[in-house]
């Protein structure tokens, strides 16, 4: 990156969470992050679910505690009026309580929970009557892993219709 982004947190393990401006409305934005020696890459859903997967195996506990916080989460957050986004609910004392996700996978429980945020918020900003992305978190683990990363898949291009 050779500008500053408008909203940036780094996580723990040095993961820069960053936005650039999108396109899709005025206050459209992209989420993206870079590791310490990486390129910026853009979080889709289908990360997100194949993560939380990952953890499950794990921990499947602790992973459903998870993922019912990350469905109170899209509740919470709302559209935003002006751009840049800021973190609307995460707070750094929610990740102690799932600290034993972060021994697997390539993502933090940090990392997922701001990155998660971010992208529930442009949703929310872009498509504010959508339900998809409610709906795939509402099936990890209830249905089958085929429907849920099929599903988690298509939300990348409309959004959370």
């Amino acid at each position: 990156m050779t500008v500053p982004p408008d909203f940036s947190h780094t996580t723990a393990n040095g993961v820069q969470i960053f936005v650039d401006k999108g396109t899709k409305s005025d206050h459209d934005f992209i989420v993206k992050f870079m590791g310490p020696h990486g390129r910026p890459r853009t979080p889709r859903h289908i990360h997100l679910i194949v993560e939380l997967y990952v953890k499950h195996a794990h921990n499947p506990k602790l992973t459903l505690l998870l993922r019912d916080h990350l469905i109170e989460l899209v509740e919470k957050v709302k559209p935003i009026v002006a751009y840049p986004p800021k973190l609307q609910v995460y707070k750094p004392g929610q990740i102690a309580q799932f600290a034993d996700l972060n021994k697997v996978g390539e993502f933090s429980v940090e990392f997922v929970l701001v990155a998660a945020e971010l992208v529930f918020i442009q949703e929310k900003t872009n498509y504010p009557e959508g339900k998809l992305t409610q709906q795939l978190y509402h099936d990890f683990d209830v249905k089958d892993r085929y429907s849920v990363i099929g599903l988690a898949v298509r939300t990348w291009y409309g959004g959370g219709a």
